[in-house]
């Protein structure tokens, strides 16, 4: 029996598909690079965890959202509250350190920095 490995790509549909991929490339280095080469992540902690579907953990409007592991979450948001995007800070010292942000298309978007990074 064959078994998943990891998860091998994200798939967004966008009004302005060109526009969203250099969004997250300038500010998350995720897309393809210069030469076509596909983004390596490093090994960790997945989360796959199906939501309520009157949850409020992210909008009610938007059907996922995207998480991603920083190493360094007061750098990341720096970074991105210097290019004018709004960044909202949560508490959760069981899990880590976390912030949602929204990408130009308005999908919400989680970074979350584990305690042990």
């Amino acid at each position: 029996m064959g078994y998943v490995s990891g998860i091998g790509g994200l798939f967004i549909r966008s009004h302005n598909p060109d526009s969203l991929a250099a969004w997250y490339q300038q500010h998350f280095d995720i897309g393809y690079g210069a030469n076509g080469e596909v983004w390596q992540q490093s090994a960790g902690q997945t989360a796959f965890a199906p939501l309520k579907e009157d949850s409020d953990y992210f909008r009610a409007d938007r059907r996922f959202m995207l998480n991603l592991r920083v190493t360094n979450m007061a750098a990341q948001i720096a970074e991105l509250e210097a290019a004018g995007v709004a960044v909202k800070r949560l508490q959760d010292e069981t899990h880590g350190i976390f912030a949602h942000l929204e990408d130009p298309d308005g999908n919400p978007i989680e970074l979350w920095q584990p305690l042990s990074e």
